[in-house]
């Protein structure tokens, strides 16, 4: 599984990083974490509001800090 954690480096994006990264450790699932802040790449993802989380491809959240809980259920899918 691949997330990734699109945001230029925010007080927000620095939040949804930590956020994604503890769901990743709570739920035992085996997952890369990358943190995207170049732009370029961001908007290649179709993402023009950040904090953004990619899962595997999709888009689960954009210009939101997500919950644990929503995290963690999309991991777990």
């Amino acid at each position: 599984m691949i997330i990734k954690v699109l945001g230029p480096g925010c007080p927000k994006c620095k939040e949804t990083e930590k956020i994604v990264l503890e769901a990743v450790k709570e739920s035992g699932v085996v997952a890369d974490v990358e943190k995207v802040s170049d732009l370029q790449e961001i908007m290649k993802h179709g993402v023009f509001s950040t904090p953004a989380v990619i899962v595997d491809g999709k888009v689960k959240a954009m210009g939101k800090v997500p919950s644990k809980k929503d995290v963690i259920a999309w991991i777990k899918g």
